[in-house]
């Protein structure tokens, strides 16, 4: 079983981007499911029903968000109705949305959860004990995690967390692609961040100059997505069917 992990599709470009390639991706890769993180996939930040549905007719399966899930109110119906697409299952039990879906291939089930991390992000269900309540609640003997998280060290410390008890934890939020690929020692594959879908030549899929404005002058700037040549990021996990556990990993760079 391969299950392609996309970082971070970020604005029209770069769910444009990931329409040229991903159908040939999959074909090369032989996978079976496509997750990809959409919160960052609308112009100007956040994520709509129009930049959702564009990502889903592209080939993705399931959609992941994070602390811009709800960026965009036009999206909050789309949540409701829309079984995968997640948002982070800590968020409060009122937002819209579930952070939780098994995906159906007929043949297997596999389980999606999204969490979001709390160190240096705003407050919310510590993901420690959100993945624990939902775990509890029994879950396909494939699932993967999405933890949307700033901090390296809590990514780290929750894939060890979680090592044995769910396929795969892969990091997002960050845009920038680690290189620390590793199968934790219970069967668990992880990586910190899958990287970024956009704009190569860009500050995390932003025009250099406007954050560069913000960083020396602290005043408010609107953050506009840059153009150009694009890449897209993302990791392969070859994941056991009988046991569930990840058998090799594989960053991708798509150019």
């Amino acid at each position: 079983m391969n299950i392609l992990a996309i970082g971070d599709v970020v604005g029209s470009i770069g769910c444009n981007f990931l329409r040229r390639h991903l159908p040939t991706v999959k074909k090369l890769k032989g996978i079976d499911l496509v997750i990809a993180n959409g919160e960052n996939s609308a112009d100007g930040n956040g994520l709509t029903p129009t930049s959702a549905r564009h990502l889903f007719d592209s080939g993705v399966d399931v959609i992941t968000t994070g602390n811009h899930s709800f960026r965009r109110r036009e999206s909050y119906d789309f949540y409701d109705s829309c079984p995968a697409l997640l948002r982070p299952a800590n968020y409060p039990s009122f937002a819209p949305g579930k952070g939780y879906e098994v995906i159906d291939l007929g043949r297997i089930q596999i389980g999606v959860l999204n969490l979001i991390g709390v160190v240096y992000m705003e407050s919310m269900e510590s993901p420690f004990e959100a993945a624990d309540r939902i775990l509890s609640a029994g879950t396909p003997k494939i699932t993967l995690v999405d933890f949307h998280a700033e901090a390296t060290g809590e990514k780290r410390s929750f894939g060890y967390y979680l090592d044995g008890r769910v396929s795969a934890v892969f990091g997002t939020h960050t845009h920038v692609q680690t290189a620390d690929d590793i199968i934790l020692p219970n069967g668990t594959g992880y990586l910190s961040d899958l990287g970024m879908t956009g704009p190569i030549q860009s500050v995390l899929g932003v025009k250099p100059e406007l954050v560069i404005r913000k960083m020396k002058t602290k005043m408010p700037v609107r953050f506009d997505t840059a153009a150009g040549d694009c890449h897209m990021d993302g990791a392969v996990f070859s994941i056991d069917e009988q046991t569930g556990k990840t058998t090799s990993i594989e960053r991708i760079q798509i150019l």
